[in-house]
């Protein structure tokens, strides 16, 4: 496995004009593009901490009750903690408004590229259950182009796509008909790299999806989601999200389910002999045994059933013709010929581990395995 990190932390620590802690201050971090957006509270000791941040720049504003408040923007690009510190001044005595403009965040990346986080995507009416990643790329992405069955097209070759799953390469065909792919609750950010994505993606030229998946660290309090749905062509669902952790640990579980009497696209405009289901499963454990030590453990079964759609000749055969000679409405078997019934079952296993050692503060190494079945 290539390990990339794609995400990392933000701490810190927010002090009075005596260098005194002042604890209970509320930190907020954000990115108007992207619409990331998370708030803390700092502790007793004045302390804060962001964990799984994906890389990108960010706005952080700090405030208290007494004191003015106070902003600063960073850019997180490496594992490497980024430590942002906040000297409150003490608040006036009278009260007054301020009006300011707010300051745009500048990227260096030299690459096209389209940052989405799920505050944004949670919005978004997305067509398709079975392929919902697909779906969030092709909605949220300039450029990019649906195609049937869960394809999209990006800027470039045809076809020439890879996703990175929280550092792990991707590059199999992501559509119903090939594979099963990572349910939407389960990412946290995304980042869709366009024209000539970087070398570290691989010889891929088109496009690349990096997602960062959620995780329950630092969640002290658990906090989840349940939703179910019910609509045409007889398609129902239902799944659950749970995040739950502490300071040094954290899980989070994502899990759902599809039936529809249209899980592929079909060749007639109705619906025939075009049944299909799909069940997912993702969890994400991570253990932090000290500062400078992080270890996850990424797990996914996802399992797929689904019939091929027939057309009106397919699903009203009736006899079969021969080269020379005339069945009289029998097949080759002797039967009489029936409706066309092909059918496909896909299951992956999907195991991933990953070590990551902040060695100093330029050095960072990252060790990953992965262990795919299907």
């Amino acid at each position: 496995m290539d390990a990339q990190a794609t995400s990392g932390s933000v701490r810190g620590a927010v002090v009075d004009p005596s260098g005194a802690a002042i604890a209970g201050a509320r930190i907020e971090i954000q990115n108007p593009v992207s619409h990331y957006d998370q708030t803390a509270k700092t502790d007793n000791q004045g302390n804060f901490v962001f964990n799984n941040v994906p890389f990108n720049n960010y706005h952080t504003t700090a405030a208290a009750s007494g004191f003015q408040t106070s902003q600063q923007d960073v850019d997180l690009r490496s594992s490497v903690p980024l430590d942002v510190k906040f000297n409150l001044a003490v608040g006036a005595a009278t009260s007054s408004v301020t009006v300011e403009a707010g300051a745009d965040l500048v990227e260096t990346d030299p690459e096209i590229h389209t940052d989405v986080d799920r505050n944004l995507f949670d919005k978004l009416p997305l067509e398709s259950q079975s392929s919902s990643l697909s779906s969030l790329v092709t909605l949220a992405t300039p450029g990019v182009a649906a195609d049937s069955n869960g394809l999209f097209h990006g800027l470039g070759d045809h076809a020439s796509n890879s996703f990175s799953v929280d550092g792990q390469p991707i590059t199999d065909q992501q559509s119903k008909v090939f594979s099963n792919q990572l349910p939407v609750d389960a990412v946290q950010s995304m980042e869709v790299i366009e024209g000539a994505p970087p070398a570290e993606y691989g010889d891929k030229t088109s496009l690349v999806i990096v997602a960062t998946t959620r995780s329950g660290l630092g969640q002290n309090v658990p906090h989840g989601e349940v939703d179910t749905s019910f609509g045409s062509f007889g398609t129902y669902s239902g799944g659950f999200n749970l995040s739950y952790g502490g300071d040094r640990w954290g899980n989070f579980i994502a899990a759902d389910g599809l039936g529809t009497q249209r899980f592929l696209d079909g060749p007639e405009f109705a619906t025939i002999h075009d049944n299909g289901n799909q069940q997912n499963y993702f969890d994400r454990f991570d253990l932090k045994p000290s500062q400078n030590d992080t270890i996850s453990l990424n797990f996914q079964f996802t399992r797929s059933w689904f019939q091929s759609p027939n057309s009106y000749d397919m699903q009203n055969a009736t006899a079969w013709n021969g080269l020379v000679v005339d069945n009289n409405g029998l097949g080759p078997n002797g039967l009489p010929v029936g409706a066309t019934d092909q059918r496909s079952k896909i299951r992956t296993w999907n195991i991933a581990p990953s070590w990551t050692r902040v060695i100093n503060p330029n050095t960072v190494l990252t060790v990953g395995a992965v262990r795919v079945r299907s």
